[in-house]
């Protein structure tokens, strides 16, 4: 071989070597996640600003509950947003402990398409007869008693629900079985349901905000902060102690007034406070408690922990401008010992 051909190669090597270094060092400025939609729009303000602060690119896509459940589960992503806490049978299938922060909490409101968008109020009855099916106009006598200064058109109701498993979907439907004994028996609790005949489905909460948006009679459920960025109706609902509440930060922290266990499984639906809005809910990231899988780096492990850490103290204050409600300082002080509990190699991530 030539002196000029073994330089070249050795040219060739030594790019090699700095390429696949600076696309190594790439991996670890990024982390990866997918999964809720009803966060979403808080994630991308916390990530964008996490990265302003400190370079580490946070790629998250909103594919629902579901759908993060299932990547965290085939190891695809770092972590995972969820509305639902895992049950039992993800678990399992998981491999591994798998560890849930809350982030914030939110409402999932029912929004509507109506004439002039009057404000209207829901009893317990009213929204699961709705969405079973049962009430079939907005005209409906039953609507009408419940809003009884509110002008009613004679339209058909035209309910949209996911399509995808969606975290909102358990929440609302978690609420309807607590509150119904007709759709708990019909339709029950789920991330996925077999909704009755003639509905639509949309994927996500952005697909069942359109729809309702753009279809005169529609009915659906979506996260508060859709329904005030697409300007649309929702209605107030009554909750447990006969109050019709209005979904806001405040009427949902109020829902949230309870003890946190130290896993942070709670369910704030059907809230016994007399101001809590009745279709609340804690959100959260889910990831592997054990990080030294599958070929990462305890760099990359680090920088997951150290996210995670600041979403649930410094990135609380991006919470209610939003509309969401923060962590209560229960919730922050048992997430940040969840973190903590992170571990590489069986030594813990952070201190």
């Amino acid at each position: 071989m030539s002196v000029g051909l073994k330089k070249l190669c050795s040219f060739v090597l030594a790019l090699g070597l700095l390429l696949g270094g600076t696309s190594l060092f790439a991996a670890e400025k990024e982390l990866i996640g997918a999964g809720a939609t009803f966060p979403q729009p808080l994630y991308s303000k916390m990530f964008d600003t996490y990265f302003q602060q400190n370079k580490i690119k946070v790629n998250y896509q909103g594919i629902g509950s579901g759908g993060g459940i299932n990547q965290l589960i085939n190891r695809t992503v770092d972590f995972g947003g969820t509305d639902a806490f895992m049950t039992a049978k993800e678990l399992q299938a998981a491999g591994a402990a798998v560890l849930h922060i809350p982030t914030c909490l939110g409402a999932v409101v029912v929004t509507y398409n109506l004439p002039g968008n009057p404000k209207l109020s829901f009893t317990q009855d009213l929204v699961a007869d709705i969405f079973l099916g049962k009430i079939k106009k907005w005209s409906d006598p039953a609507i009408a008693a419940a809003n009884p200064k509110a002008k009613l058109p004679d339209l058909p109701i035209s309910v949209v629900h996911r399509a995808d498993g969606s975290g909102t979907t358990y929440i609302f439907s978690e609420y309807l079985s607590k509150v119904s004994k007709e759709w708990k028996e019909k339709i029950g609790t789920g991330k996925s349901l077999n909704w009755p005949a003639g509905q639509i489905g949309q994927k996500g909460n952005p697909g069942v905000a359109g729809y309702v948006r753009q279809t005169p009679g529609a009915a659906g459920y979506v996260e508060l902060l859709y329904a005030l960025q697409n300007k649309m109706a929702f209605g107030k609902i009554k909750n447990k102690a006969g109050i019709f509440v209005e979904p806001t930060p405040k009427s949902v922290s109020a829902a949230a007034n309870m003890k946190i266990p130290d896993d942070t499984n709670v369910s704030l639906t059907d809230t016994n406070a007399k101001d809590g809005y009745p279709i609340s809910s804690l959100t959260w990231l889910i990831f592997y408690k054990e990080q030294s899988y599958g070929g990462r780096s305890k760099a990359k492990a680090e920088s997951l922990a150290r996210m995670l850490r600041w979403m649930v103290t410094d990135g609380q204050k991006f919470v209610e401008p939003l509309q969401y409600s923060p962590l209560s300082k229960e919730a922050a002080l048992k997430s940040e010992k969840i973190i903590k509990s992170m571990t590489y190699g069986g030594t813990p991530l952070l201190k």
